[in-house]
């Protein structure tokens, strides 16, 4: 059991970068597993890792063991999960990320009415716009749309949400309503840029059944879309927002949406990924099932 705690403590510590990120993640003190790498290392008479001030390295020897017991650990995992499997009733640690924007406004307020029906499982939500590991960071869950997807990932659709072109009511009475998307080319845009390879976010539209892209003039830019719906309300110009934002600031009249049915701009498509069949354990399908069933009465969920 001793050599087990030791490969386990090993094996994340290389994942993750750090003893003490491990630690964090095997839920134990950072002496401890600091502790458990240390006993192994006597156990096998060598030494596997390099240990600095600023940096977590493998010696010869640690390159060698760490390839062939990585795996152990995650089949191990895999066992335990599986096992646990056997038992309907969700428990012990789910942890789902999300992109900022959708994790903030939408997975967050489904989480507290989650939680309460299962008091024997415990709820971690990462809201982070950057590339995330699944295995490295023991996400359970990551919420995800079509351009995030990896094919390495299991996914199931949870939502369509529809993508609203708006504009506050003061930038519209200065500059004029624009009166199709090709008028864009003559107003102020707001875009956002994605933060995991840094593109800029396409503004696609469908017209009698033809997809097409308007030239838009990038006034604004910026990889964080409360920081572009907070430029809009200042009338900074005009973006694109996701539903689940825009709907409330236009019930309010603060931003208007524009170009009606005439013009309709794609949707967006968000996904719950997990690692492989095997990962969709009690926890995981018991979550996907609620978020589904909530959304669906906003907008066209999961069929």
């Amino acid at each position: 059991m001793d050599s087990l705690r030791g490969i386990e403590s090993f094996v994340r510590s290389v994942e993750m970068g750090s003893i003490a990120a491990a630690a964090r993640l095997l839920g134990i003190s950072p002496a401890a597993a600091s502790q458990n790498i240390a006993r192994l290392e006597r156990d096998l008479g060598v030494r596997l890792l390099q240990r600095t001030t600023r940096r977590l390295g493998l010696t010869d020897s640690g390159e060698v063991y760490f390839e062939r017991v990585r795996h152990v650990v995650h089949e191990l995992e895999a066992a335990a999960t599986a096992v646990s499997a056997l038992n309907d009733l969700p428990r012990g640690r789910l942890t789902i990320s999300a992109s900022v924007a959708f994790g903030r406004h939408v997975i967050a307020p489904l989480i507290p009415g989650f939680a309460s029906l299962y008091p024997q499982l415990s709820v971690e939500l990462v809201i982070t716009d950057r590339a995330i590991d699944h295995i490295a960071e023991g996400i359970d869950i990551s919420v995800r749309f079509a351009e995030q997807l990896e094919p390495s990932l299991i996914a199931r659709r949870l939502v369509t949400v529809p993508m609203i072109i708006c504009a506050a009511p003061d930038y519209l009475a200065r500059r004029g309503h624009p009166q199709r998307p090709e008028d864009l080319v003559h107003h102020d845009c707001l875009l956002y840029r994605l933060a995991t390879d840094g593109r800029l976010f396409r503004w696609t539209f469908l017209r009698d059944g033809t997809l097409y892209e308007p030239d838009i003039q990038a006034r604004i830019i910026s990889n964080d879309i409360d920081t572009l719906t907070t430029m809009v309300l200042a009338g900074a110009g005009i973006a694109r927002l996701g539903a689940f934002i825009a709907d409330d600031l236009i019930d309010k009249g603060l931003v208007v949406p524009l170009f009606g049915n005439d013009a309709a701009h794609t949707p967006f498509t968000f996904y719950a990924c997990m690692l492989d069949r095997h990962s969709a354990t009690p926890k995981i399908r018991a979550f996907i099932d609620y978020a589904v069933a909530a959304l669906s009465s906003r907008w066209r969920a999961a069929a």
